[in-house]
């Protein structure tokens, strides 16, 4: 009897569950010696934020209003023609420097000497006239109504005769204050109606500028406070100070208006246009950052600062704002490192890197 042929041997073989268990154990292995390593990872450069800061400093700020405004003569006089006539001379010219009372120009007068004799002739004539009936009615000659006539009548032609007289005069024409001659608006020759304007006649010194400012600004701004102003043409900055403050508001323009004095200068003129600025306000080593630094929050004004390498939220109250400098009134010390460019992206708790200090620039306006 043959025996029968043996079987080739079978491999062991492994289950699909058997297999899934295995490689979940491979994977949880994985991932443990992952988290093992997670602490000693450094951080990857990427995450590191790149900024620039500056150190908060002591320094004077002030609290400044700024307008525009011409510059104008405090007294200025525009000479108008009182009487008519043809200017027969004129004796001064712009730029000159006249007296008050000093005459300016010539105008043709015959027609008004001659009224002004015609009416000296009937003054003469009544004043006989009252004489002789003063006599008449001491003695009861004629009636005291008659009398009174003349005596009225006489009082009007006085009256008459001096104001013939004051037209007269008018035909010289004089400056009504000392000053400059600003303007000349008439030549030789030309036949001047009552009311034209013939000269202008200024006081260089002092020269002031009206600034119309807000109404919000009202509580802000007195007498004595001082100023600055920029003026292109003079090439140069100069001082003023407040001599008014219009207690009116214009319900227009919603507006109230500021009169400056500028301190006396040679190169100032009257016409030149000026950027003025008032400080109202002044404090002094007050602690100023960066207006840059600061970011706007739902909790109010924020900035952040670099503590330890990474950036840490601060809140601060402010104050003056002088120029491209804010005051700060708490929420920083003279340590601390305050971020100005870089902190729009920031969190707190990011780590840092401070890759250059901002130049400093506070309290440069004060």
């Amino acid at each position: 009897m043959q025996s029968p042929a043996p079987q080739p041997a079978r491999r062991p073989t492994l289950t699909i569950a058997a297999a899934a268990l295995l490689l979940g154990a491979a994977a949880g292995l994985a991932a443990c010696n992952q988290t093992t390593a997670e602490p000693n990872k450094k951080p990857d450069a990427a995450t590191i934020a790149a900024v620039e800061t500056a150190r908060p400093v002591r320094a004077n700020m002030s609290a400044i209003y700024s307008g525009t405004a011409p510059i104008e003569a405090d007294q200025e006089a525009r000479v108008v023609a009182k009487v008519a006539g043809e200017v027969r001379r004129i004796l001064v010219e712009e730029g000159d420097t006249v007296r008050e009372g000093q005459s300016l120009a010539i105008l043709d007068g015959d027609k008004l000497r001659l009224q002004l004799a015609e009416s000296r002739a009937n003054l003469a004539k009544l004043e006989h006239d009252y004489a002789r009936n003063a006599e008449l009615q001491k003695r009861g000659l004629i009636g005291g109504a008659a009398f009174d006539t003349l005596r009225y009548e006489l009082d009007a032609q006085r009256a008459s005769s001096e104001r013939a007289a004051l037209e007269l005069s008018y035909t010289e024409i004089r400056a009504p204050i000392a000053g400059v001659v600003a303007e000349r608006r008439i030549k030789v020759g030309n036949t001047l109606a009552p009311g034209d304007l013939v000269f202008v006649v200024s006081r260089p010194n002092p020269l002031i500028a009206h600034v119309h400012v807000p109404e919000r600004e009202i509580s802000k701004l007195a007498v004595g406070q001082q100023a600055e102003a920029e003026v292109d043409a003079a090439r140069g900055r100069f001082s003023a100070t407040i001599r008014r403050v219009s207690p009116v508001v214009d319900p227009v323009t919603g507006t109230f208006k500021v009169t400056l004095e500028f301190t006396p200068d040679p190169r100032l003129r009257a016409g030149m246009f000026a950027r003025i600025n008032i400080v109202y306000e002044r404090r002094e080593q007050a602690l100023a950052i960066p207006r840059s630094a600061l970011i706007d929050s739902d909790a109010g004004a924020t900035v952040y600062v670099v503590d330890k390498g990474k950036a840490a939220l601060r809140i601060v109250h402010t104050g003056l704002v002088n120029g491209a400098d804010v005051e700060v009134l708490s929420g920083l010390t003279d340590r601390d490192v305050v971020v100005v460019v870089g902190q729009s992206g920031l969190k707190a708790g990011n780590e840092v890197k401070v890759v250059a200090a901002a130049p400093v620039t506070a309290g440069r306006g004060g």
